[in-house]
């Protein structure tokens, strides 16, 4: 690899790495990578597709129209080199319309159509985890070089390893935040059911029914019908801000 390629190789890494700030967006960084894996690897277009909780592939950015095109095209057909990048977990390349209709004759279809020559696709994998695929087309029909395999490969490695990265401390994140939360709640609903045994001479187990009545007439959660109710005592309301009817 030549000097300045190594450089503008470094130049790439350093802006994928910038986009990963606290609460980065993955589309942003995905958009990144396709306009950074076209730029440095001189292909005419980028593109990239992504596994959804079910597995199904969508594209998720695209340097140009047409590249968005070309992978909707390729994922309608169900074969291409971009879906075996993923199935597989192996650079797959090739290059001339020949070559393409005879391994993908409904994607090589597509390709005609547009006018690119030759693909390289790679995946975005780490060891067991596939996402999905980086996919660089060309408008001319030259075989791609094993440098460019590599170059393209690690930058799609580092733009996996951060999603792997943001989808794990996502999942601890939601996990610990929805467990505070709920225990927020049952402080909430916990005074709450205090002021409403109280105020309405009630014992505890009716007081929450009550609660729950009034959270669901009022289609909101038992935790927020909670808080309105003790904000609501604090100001010096009772119920519901009227006075209570005989027997509640």
């Amino acid at each position: 690899m030549d000097a300045s390629r190594e450089g503008r190789l470094v130049d790439a890494f350093v802006n994928l790495a910038d986009t990963l700030v606290a609460d980065y967006d993955v589309v942003d960084l995905l958009s990144t990578l396709s306009e950074l894996s076209r730029d440095l690897l001189a292909a005419t277009d980028a593109g990239i597709l992504l596994a959804g909780a079910e597995g199904r592939l969508e594209v998720v950015a695209a340097s140009s129209e047409r590249s968005h095109l070309i992978s909707l095209m390729q994922l309608a057909a169900d074969e291409g080199p971009c879906v075996d990048a993923y199935r597989t977990g192996a650079i797959v390349a090739a290059h001339g319309w020949a070559s393409i209709y005879a391994r993908w004759p409904q994607f090589a279809t597509s390709v005609r159509e547009l006018g690119y020559e030759s693909v390289l696709a790679v995946p975005m994998r780490l060891r067991a985890d596939r996402l999905g695929s980086l996919n660089l087309f060309y408008d001319h029909d030259r075989p791609a070089s094993e440098e460019d395999g590599k170059a393209a490969q690690g930058l799609a490695d580092v733009a996996t390893i951060s999603i792997l990265h943001e989808r794990a401390l996502k999942d601890r994140t939601i996990s610990r935040d929805q467990l505070q939360r709920a225990l927020d709640s049952r402080v909430l609903i916990e005074q709450a059911k205090g002021i409403i045994a109280h105020s309405e001479n009630v014992d505890m187990d009716e007081a929450f029914r009550r609660l729950r009545e009034r959270a669901r007439n009022g289609r909101e959660r038992i935790s927020e019908a909670a808080r309105e109710l003790i904000t609501r005592s604090l100001s010096g309301e009772t119920g519901e801000g009227r006075p209570s009817a005989p027997g509640h």
